[in-house]
């Protein structure tokens, strides 16, 4: 599949969420409200402002079996009880908050070696 960026992804899952909910978007509606309303709404994974600026900034792009991957991380990580996570997907990391099902920010391939992560109470390598 090929590689998306994350406002494309943030298309993607605001046009499926709406689908399922069979919610109209008015066009005049700022897409920040209705990304917001989609969120408050359901349980998917939410990237906050934060992670969505790394990963433009980075250049970090999910595809969809990444974003497959992450879900899963987020699943195994609630299984486990972990609040606060690393989770590595091939050259991509992110730090989320579990309990939020939000990923806090994004770290690309250069910046995981040789760094410390704090404030992390697990981790999900897939």
């Amino acid at each position: 599949m090929n590689d998306i960026n994350i406002k494309q992804l943030e298309t993607r899952l605001i046009n499926t969420s709406l689908q399922k909910q069979n919610i109209k978007v008015n066009q005049s509606k700022n897409f920040e409200d209705v990304l917001k309303k989609i969120q408050s709404n359901n349980g998917e994974i939410k990237f906050s402002k934060h992670a969505i600026d790394r990963m433009n900034e980075r250049d970090v792009k999910l595809d969809g079996d990444e974003a497959v991957k992450l879900e899963e991380a987020f699943k195994k990580a609630e299984e486990k009880g972990i609040n606060e996570a690393l989770i590595l997907i091939g050259d991509k990391g992110f730090i989320a908050s579990i309990k939020n099902k939000t990923v806090i920010t994004t770290i690309s391939n250069d910046k995981l070696k040789e760094n410390v992560f704090t404030n992390i109470d697990g981790a999900v390598i897939l």
